[in-house]
C-alpha cells in the first residue's frame, strides 16, 4: 500500500513540475521561440485549433517568428488570433508568411513578468504541498483502519516530506532560471 502511494504521489508531483515548465514557456522573455504561439488557437472550420497545427511555425531570426499557414485562407485568421492574444505583439502579414516580431521588454515589463513567474511558482509549490497533505491524510486513515503500523506511517511521512522538498527545489530552480532569462537584456 505504501509503495503504491509513494509512486502515485511522486507521479502527481512530477506532473505539477511539468505543468509549471509548460506554463513558464508561455511567458515571453524578449527572445523569440516557437513555443510562444503554442497556446494560441484559431477557429478552423468551427473548431478551435492551435496555430502550430495549422501552420509551419519557425524562427526567422532571434527576435522574429515566422508563421506560414498551410492553407491560404487561414492567413488572416491566424494573424488576427496572434494579434488578439495576450503576447502584446503586432504581426505583419506579407501575403505568404506572417512575421511576428518580438519587441524588447522594458524594465517595468520585466519586473511585472518576474512577479507573474513568482506567483505561478508559488501556486505550483502549493499544489505539491497539497499532494503531500492528501497523502498524509491517506496514511492517517490507514492507521485508523489498522492497515499499517505507526512506524510505517512515520517512515512514509518522512519519505513524503523528502519528495515534497525535492519537487519544491525543482520548482525553485525553474523559477530562478526563468527570472534570469527575464532580466537578461
Amino acid at each position: 500500500m505504501i509503495p503504491e502511494l509513494k509512486k502515485t504521489i511522486e507521479h502527481k508531483m512530477q506532473r505539477t513540475v511539468e505543468t509549471i515548465k509548460t506554463d513558464l514557456t508561455h511567458i515571453r522573455t524578449g527572445r523569440a521561440h516557437t513555443g510562444l504561439l503554442d497556446h494560441i488557437t484559431v477557429d478552423y472550420y468551427g473548431n478551435p485549433t492551435p496555430v502550430n497545427q495549422l501552420a509551419n511555425v519557425t524562427l526567422l531570426d532571434a527576435r522574429t517568428i515566422g508563421v506560414q499557414p498551410w492553407e491560404k485562407p487561414m492567413l488572416a485568421k491566424v494573424e488576427k488570433a496572434i494579434r488578439d492574444s495576450d503576447l502584446g505583439v503586432n504581426p505583419a502579414n506579407t501575403g505568404e508568411i506572417i512575421r511576428v516580431p518580438m519587441p524588447p521588454l522594458t524594465e517595468e515589463r520585466r519586473r511585472e513578468l518576474t512577479k507573474i513567474v513568482k506567483h505561478e511558482g508559488e501556486n505550483a509549490k502549493v499544489a505539491v504541498r497539497n499532494i503531500r497533505r492528501d497523502a498524509i491524510t491517506h496514511l492517517k486513515d490507514a492507521i485508523k483502519n489498522r492497515t499499517i503500523s505507526e512506524d510505517d506511517e512515520r517512515r512514509a511521512q518522512d519519505d513524503m516530506q523528502k519528495l515534497t522538498d525535492y519537487y519544491v527545489a525543482e520548482i525553485d530552480k525553474l523559477l530562478a532560471q526563468k527570472e534570469q532569462e527575464l532580466m537578461q537584456i
